[in-house]
């Protein structure tokens, strides 16, 4: 049994849908889950959604609504002849259950209703596909994650509980004359059957905790790009594919940021000896690349790019040191707010920090930090991982920009830069 996941870009269109058909009957012998990501830019709609939701601006609400229903009924319209089909009537059952949950006043809790909505784009993408392969001859069944896979409710961030969850996963994922078992990434519920998220872009390590419960041969991350490459192509010309990793470098990468794979994804990978191929779904006959058990003398040096970032500056009001105690109150309003570090460094007096510019989420950290401490924070900035560097690397990503922290390892260096231009 095979785990394969298609992401938001496979399944885009009418088109990335009949691809995905294509791809699945390259594997006609072989039992496959497969875990599917809200279509195309879905998830960007509804966060827009629930921003209107939670800030009551019915108007706008009202139209990107409708725009969300008119994209998906665009791609129903394009995949299937007969009006009459079902498909048609249980799309309309899924808009008509988040349409009546946005008719719901909101919570105080944004992130608990952001997990009761987000839910809506895979539960569409999942329906609309099933029916179509089922339409195209692929035996499928569709499968609810939300009842097979338990979390607590640390809203947006839910962590698994794995005893539970294997439990009903293996009770539940069984093959009954099926080929496939289509589900969704991302998701999941408490025992209480409330609606979870595992973060966000988290339908790579959904594919990876199915496939560590289940015993699957090995994962597929079908994506737009040939790979891993060592170089985000949107930053980078002449980018070189990476047709290894070790389980190591690959979690090195994505905990630094790389797109293609999520962070959490490797670790149940490792744990049970399961390989990992990130392939393109317009070239699936290519290599790709393989994650696994792997050694070799050295990778191509790799260059992550995080964009719009923030670095706050913290320091005690009373010019004092930085100690433990401040640093303990520090994390603990980052993590009560949900705010991720992803570089920091302090000195005597003061706490540097660099997040990603998630507007809500900061003022909230600023607002609390500035009751005790001094605060100024500096945006517009870049964040650049280039793992396996040497100095030609770093003379290449700051041409036209200004060092403003550096921070250098024995493999990697992290350096927050402005552009000058």
């Amino acid at each position: 049994m095979f785990v394969f996941k298609f992401g938001g870009a496979s399944v885009k269109s009418a088109g990335a849908v009949k691809n995905i058909v294509e791809i699945l009957q390259r594997f006609q012998n072989e039992e496959i889950v497969v875990v599917v990501s809200a279509m195309g830019k879905t998830t960007n709609s509804l966060e827009r959604i629930i921003e209107c939701y939670a800030g009551k601006r019915e108007e706008d609400l009202r139209d990107e609504y409708k725009q969300l229903k008119a994209y998906h009924l665009d791609i129903v319209n394009g995949l299937f002849e007969d009006k009459d089909h079902l498909v048609f009537a249980n799309v309309n059952e899924v808009f008509e259950e988040l349409f009546d949950r946005l008719t719901k006043e909101p919570t105080l809790n944004y992130d608990y209703d952001y997990d009761q909505l987000i839910c809506y784009g895979e539960l569409l993408s999942t329906t609309i596909i099933s029916h179509f392969l089922n339409k195209s001859g692929v035996a499928t069944r569709w499968m609810d994650i939300r009842r097979a896979l338990k979390t607590d409710n640390n809203w947006r961030e839910a962590r698994v509980d794995w005893e539970l969850s294997s439990h009903l996963v293996n009770e539940q994922f069984t093959f009954n004359g099926e080929r496939i078992l289509i589900t969704q990434g991302f998701l999941a519920s408490t025992i209480n059957d409330q609606t979870t998220s595992l973060g966000r872009e988290g339908s790579d390590y959904t594919a990876a905790i199915l496939a560590f419960m289940l015993r699957a041969k090995s994962v597929t991350i079908w994506k737009d790009v040939p790979g891993v490459l060592n170089a985000d192509p949107k930053y980078f010309d002449d980018t070189i594919l990476l047709e290894k990793l070790s389980y190591l470098d690959a979690i090195e990468l994505a905990y630094f940021g790389t797109s293609v794979i999520h962070p959490k994804t490797i670790k149940p990978l490792q744990n049970k000896n399961i390989n990992l191929h990130v392939k393109s779904f317009v070239d699936p006959e290519a290599p790709g690349t393989l994650v696994g058990n792997l050694s070799y003398d050295k990778l191509t040096p790799s260059f992550i790019f995080k964009m719009d970032q923030v670095l706050i500056r913290t320091s005690p009001l009373d010019f004092s040191f930085i100690n433990e105690d401040n640093l303990e109150e520090i994390f603990g309003i980052l993590n009560k707010h949900g705010l991720k570090i992803n570089m920091m460094q302090n000195s005597a007096i003061s706490f540097q920090i660099i997040v990603n510019n998630n507007k809500r989420k900061l003022r909230l950290v600023v607002d609390e930090l500035e009751e005790k401490y001094k605060v100024a924070y500096q945006t517009g900035l870049e964040l650049v991982t280039i793992r396996y560097f040497d100095h030609s690397t770093i003379e290449r990503v700051m041409i036209n920009k200004e060092l403003i922290l550096e921070q250098r390892g024995v493999q990697n260096i992290e350096l927050l830069i402005r552009d000058l231009g």
